[in-house]
């Protein structure tokens, strides 16, 4: 089994979706003989032609209004939006009409979109690159919000996703795209969406979080294991709809919680975490929930990224404040 990065893995699930399925296509900003900004499409092109993967002009609105009418043609657009924070001009497109259409049609009609795109902090990207815009998505109902940890999931994840017949948006932390390699299947296999995993089990509290921030707890993990605090992280990767019954289980079983996200604190999900924590498990809980975020300020330019940002030391100061409580 080979040890490949994030951004290999999702190529390889797109290479392996389009070579399964005649009605994949994939398209965006530069995503034909460049293979996009980050290479996540490199040789797709080549491999599979022009009308299977292509180039589009630079208009995330035309792009959006593409994979639409394509979907309801009977293909299975994967689109890519180069950067999330520019999905503004898709909104319409997203959230007006294909999280709208199962029910406008009575379910007569499936939306099979993937629409990929990179965001997140921590590589000093310029202005609006790299905005936690998630939460946007999840409060929109209908259509799914996925975000992986890790490079195994990124491919079961997206071979998942481009197989349902749902619309979802699949974010891309761009820190974790070459930072790390793990074991990855050669063969297609699906990670199921709308199931958070236990990353690492524990007794003493929960972290529940998702995305870049899992790397983070992890490295917490680490260092409270030292001071004998056992930690449980819980990696969220559907977003919405949330997985309540794996959060409120971990939750019931340590008794108590840190929900951690690299949002702003009026971002994210964290929110809605801490309130079906707080609606389902208040009386399983021994101290109030913790939250670590960003601040609620805008994304800050590059040279203040590092400060901004929520780290694995805010998250093992708010886990000893919990434990301590």
């Amino acid at each position: 089994m080979a040890q490949k990065t994030m951004i290999q893995a999702i190529t390889d699930a797109l290479a392996l979706e389009l070579a399964n399925d005649e009605n994949v296509l994939v398209f965006g900003e530069d995503v034909g003989k460049n293979g996009g900004v980050f290479r996540a499409t490199e040789g797709l092109q080549e491999k599979f032609g022009e009308d299977r993967v292509f180039d589009t002009p630079l208009a995330e609105s035309g792009i959006a209004g593409l994979a639409f009418g394509l979907a309801l043609e009977g293909f299975r657009p994967v689109p890519e939006l180069q950067f999330f924070g520019f999905v503004f001009e898709a909104m319409d497109e997203v959230v007006a009409q294909m999280a709208r259409t199962r029910y406008r049609m009575g379910g007569t009609r499936n939306l099979p979109i993937v629409v990929r795109s990179p965001f997140g902090g921590g590589v000093h990207t310029p202005e609006l690159h790299s905005d936690n815009l998630e939460g946007l998505i999840a409060q929109s109902p209908g259509i799914r919000v996925v975000i992986p940890s890790n490079p195994y999931d990124a491919k079961g994840l997206l071979i998942s996703s481009i197989r349902s017949n749902d619309p979802v948006v699949f974010l891309e932390h761009m820190k974790l795209y070459r930072s790390f390699r793990e074991e990855v299947p050669e063969e297609a296999y699906e990670v199921p969406l709308d199931k958070a995993a236990v990353t690492r089990e524990g007794k003493d509290v929960s972290i529940i979080t998702y995305g870049a921030m899992v790397r983070e707890a992890i490295k917490a993990a680490d260092n409270l294991a030292k001071e004998n605090v056992s930690v449980e992280i819980i990696d969220l990767r559907t977003v919405a709809p949330l997985d309540i019954e794996t959060i409120i289980t971990s939750v019931e079983k340590t008794g108590r919680v840190v929900v951690v996200q690299e949002a702003q604190k009026q971002a994210g999900v964290g929110a809605q975490i801490a309130s079906e924590i707080a609606e389902r498990a208040i009386l399983s809980l021994e101290a109030p929930i913790g939250r670590v975020s960003a601040p609620d300020t805008v994304f800050p330019f590059g040279q203040a990224e590092n400060v901004w940002l929520p780290n694995a030391a805010d998250i093992e100061e708010k886990v000893k404040e919990i434990v301590n409580f």
